[in-house]
């Protein structure tokens, strides 16, 4: 099967893959006409109330674009591979795959490694207030993040601070767009790695549920960060209190009141809008009409 897939730019080379993030690197891929010949991701899984397999959203895009699809690495194993693209696979990739294509396993991470290294960079930027950030080529080692660097790409955010859907979008897109530019080179060996100074390398925060809980009594600016920070997940909330009831209420999101020229500290967090538990989605202004009062 594998045989009949043209080569892309002269390259042979599979990519490893599972989510929406990973598709935002194939279609940047896509764009300069760098199809890979295999697409390994994750077996589909049962959703929904039918609990009916659903492939992966880069097993989708595959198909879509008549790309062979693994869900396995046997048949990457019995290939001959210049390279590989890893982004967002989900699963860990031992030794004895990472040495199979000739010029290794490239990632495409959203951050200027050894700066937030780890599985949360870009809401760990968002919680951190870092304005400026970027994207980074990494040849894959066996250590979390640890490869050494073919290529980066500084990015200043503007405006700031975003959400992580929408800081997502950038970084990936630019961090697609680099390896499209930085990978035939890197397979004619026109380019070197080089090694992360590991003693100034940052990690990006292990988030859990229970972290969206905000104090509406803390820094409001940092209470704003936290709301684009864990948008979509793991969601920020906080609890009222309304007819002698505690009641947990999302804050889906806020802005800050007050002139640029105001200092942070002098600035007030407004939320904007809201959802309580078990109810739909509603202005801020709705819920307090309704009695509710944050504790």
């Amino acid at each position: 099967m594998m045989t009949n897939q043209k080569k892309s730019n002269g390259m042979r080379f599979a990519f490893f893959g599972t989510s929406h993030i990973a598709v935002y690197v194939l279609d940047a891929l896509a764009t300069t006409d760098q199809r890979p010949q295999l697409i390994v991701t994750q077996t589909p899984k049962p959703k929904g109330r039918g609990l009916e397999p659903q492939p992966t959203q880069v097993d989708a895009w595959a198909r879509t674009h008549e790309i062979p699809v693994a869900y396995d690495s046997k048949e990457f194993e019995t290939g001959d591979w210049d390279v590989a693209v890893v982004v967002d696979y989900g699963n860990f990739l031992p030794k004895q795959l990472l040495d199979i294509p000739r010029r290794g396993f490239l990632n495409v991470h959203p951050s200027l490694l050894p700066r937030l290294r780890g599985a949360s960079p870009m809401r760990s930027a968002i919680l951190n207030d870092e304005k400026v950030t970027g994207v980074t080529i990494m040849l894959v080692s066996e250590g979390m993040d640890e490869g050494p660097i073919v290529a980066q790409k500084k990015i200043d955010v503007e405006p700031w601070p975003l959400g992580n859907a929408a800081l997502e979008d950038i970084l990936l897109q630019e961090g697609g767009k680099l390896l499209a530019q930085v990978l035939p080179q890197w397979v004619a060996g026109e380019i070197d790695a080089h090694e992360q100074n590991h003693d100034v390398a940052t990690y990006s925060e292990k988030i859990q549920k229970e972290d969206g809980l905000l104090d509406l009594n803390a820094d409001a600016y940092k209470n704003l960060l936290k709301i684009r920070a864990y948008e979509g997940w793991p969601g920020t909330y906080t609890f009222f209190e309304r007819s002698g009831k505690k009641i947990r209420v999302g804050i889906i999101d806020a802005h800050m009141e007050g002139s640029p020229s105001t200092s942070l500290r002098a600035r007030k967090l407004v939320i904007d809008r809201v959802k309580p538990e078990g109810k739909k989605e509603m202005a801020y202004e709705e819920l307090l009409r309704s009695g509710a009062k944050p504790l």
